[in-house]
């Protein structure tokens, strides 16, 4: 028999697939990747945000953007998160989120490799209407939930232009 799942994780579980359906775009092109980046990076300058910005569609990599105090690490952070997103069809935030529901964490119980795959907040679904899941948003730099509120912030903005 299965623990009951916390309110607090139920709770932000829901609030994160709200997230994904709301902030689902009519499109994405080239110019919404660099407009989407520029509004990460203008996020990140003005918190003086030590992160990294990674913005894909489909294998191509759209834009990246490393900010005085990332470092290498970010990237191959990026990467892990990336996977997650590419892999689950949705938030690195959430997934881990799902794991930890069930009393366990992604690490443990995935049986994916940690150096290739991590769970943790920052990367999102760019989705497309009509067509799902096409592209990933990344941040890395700040603890996992300040990655993850950064995208989300970004992405009601573009949505909203």
């Amino acid at each position: 028999m299965n623990a009951p799942v916390a309110p607090e994780i139920a709770e932000l579980i829901a609030e994160l697939e709200e997230q994904e359906r709301r902030l689902t775009l009519p499109g994405f092109t080239h110019d919404d990747a660099w407009t989407l980046g520029t509004l990460l990076v203008g996020l990140a300058r003005e918190r003086e945000a030590p992160v990294a910005v990674d913005i894909r569609r489909g294998g191509q990599q759209l834009f990246h953007a490393a900010l005085p105090g990332s470092t290498p690490d970010n990237d191959a952070w990026i990467d892990r998160k990336r996977r997650v997103v590419e892999r689950y069809g949705c938030s690195s935030l959430l997934v881990g989120s799902r794991f930890r529901a069930k009393g366990t964490t992604f690490e443990e119980s995935s049986r994916l490799d940690p150096d290739t795959y991590a769970a943790h907040g920052g990367a999102f679904p760019i989705a497309v209407t009509g067509a799902g899941v096409i592209g990933t948003v990344v941040v890395s730099g700040l603890p996992q939930v300040e990655d993850h509120k950064m995208v989300v912030e970004a992405l009601e903005t573009l949505l909203a232009q």
